[in-house]
C-alpha cells in the first residue's frame, strides 16, 4: 500500500482506508457475476478480470494507482460538515455525520492530494461514495475551490474525480450554492490556462453534473458509469416514453458528444501523463 504525509502535520500515515469493495478472499462481480479472488481483483486496479467492470472505489485507492511510488500530501484535512441547519428528515444530520465517521476513514465526501505522476506535479480531487453517497455539500466546494487556489498558486494542473449521488439535501441551498462557487473558481484556472481535467466515474449524476463535472479541459470517463442529472428512472416516469438503450452511460455520452473519450482505469496514469505533457 501507498503512504501519505499530512499536509502541515508532518505525518506519515499507511493508506489503510476503509475500501468500498468488499474484503475477505474472494469477489463477486456485480456485472458478469463470475467468481475472482480479491488479489486478482487488487492486482487488476479493481476491474473484473474476467469482464472488465470497474468496480468502485474510493479517493485513496485512486491516489495509491495515480501517484508515483503511491505518495502524496493530503491537502486541507481539518475542513469536516457540521449541521450549521439544525436539519432532520428520517434522522438528525449530527446523526448521519457521526455514522458517516464511524464507517469510513475519510472525512468527507471528497478528499485532496497533490502528487506527483510520472515525474509530473498533479493536485488531485476525488470523491468518496460511501461517505453519504457522495453528496456535495458546503465543505465539498470549500475543499475543490482551495485545490483550484492550490493549483493556481503553483501552476500545477487540476483533476477531479466525480462520484456523487448529487447536492446534499441536509444543507439546503448551502449544497446548491457549491455549484456557482465551484464553476466560478474553475474560471480562474481556464484565464491562466492551467489544464483541469474531469474524471466521471460511476455514478456521476445531480449537482456535481450539473458544475464542475462537466467543465473541464477534457471531459472523460471510466467505461460503463452512470453519468447524468437525473435518474433514468426519474426521466422516464416524467417523460412517459421508453429511454435509449444504455441511455446515460459514458459510452452513451461519447456517442452524442458529452465526453472526450472513455479511459480504462489501468490506462489513466500514463494518459494523465501525456495529456500534462503536451497541455503544458
Amino acid at each position: 500500500m501507498g503512504w501519505f504525509k499530512r499536509l502541515k502535520e508532518g505525518i506519515q500515515t499507511a493508506t489503510k482506508h476503509k475500501k468500498e469493495v468488499p474484503d475477505g478472499l474472494w469477489f463477486k462481480c456485480d456485472s458478469c457475476k463470475e467468481t475472482s479472488t480479491m488479489k486478482e481483483l487488487k492486482e487488476n486496479f479493481f476491474i473484473c478480470p474476467k469482464c472488465g467492470y470497474h468496480v468502485r472505489i474510493g479517493s485513496h485507492d485512486y491516489f495509491d494507482i495515480l501517484f508515483d511510488e503511491g505518495e502524496f500530501v493530503e491537502l486541507f484535512i481539518t475542513l469536516k460538515s457540521f449541521d450549521f441547519l439544525d436539519f432532520s428528515d428520517l434522522k438528525p444530520y449530527t446523526e448521519r455525520l457521526e455514522e458517516a465517521y464511524e464507517k469510513n476513514r475519510v472525512s468527507e465526501a471528497i478528499t485532496v492530494a497533490h502528487g506527483k505522476i510520472l515525474g509530473k506535479d498533479l493536485v488531485v480531487a476525488a470523491m468518496d461514495f460511501s461517505f453519504i453517497g457522495g453528496s456535495m455539500g458546503s465543505v465539498v466546494g470549500e475543499k475543490i475551490a482551495r485545490a483550484i487556489e492550490h493549483s493556481l498558486a503553483n501552476r500545477f494542473p487540476l483533476l477531479i474525480i466525480s462520484k456523487s449521488g448529487g447536492a446534499r439535501m441536509q444543507e439546503s441551498a448551502f449544497s446548491l450554492m457549491q455549484l456557482a462557487k465551484t464553476s466560478a473558481m474553475l474560471t480562474k484556472l481556464a484565464k491562466l490556462k492551467i489544464p483541469f481535467f474531469s474524471l466521471m466515474t460511476d455514478p456521476t449524476t445531480g449537482g456535481v453534473t450539473a458544475s464542475f463535472s462537466m467543465l473541464g479541459d477534457l471531459n472523460f470517463a471510466e467505461p460503463n458509469a452512470l453519468i447524468g442529472f437525473a435518474g433514468p428512472r426519474v426521466i422516464k416516469e416524467t417523460i412517459k416514453k421508453d429511454l435509449p438503450e444504455g441511455f446515460q452511460t459514458s459510452e452513451f455520452l461519447l456517442e452524442h458528444g458529452f465526453l472526450d473519450f472513455i479511459i480504462s482505469r489501468d490506462q489513466l496514469r500514463n494518459k494523465l501523463s501525456d495529456l500534462m505533457e503536451c497541455l503544458q
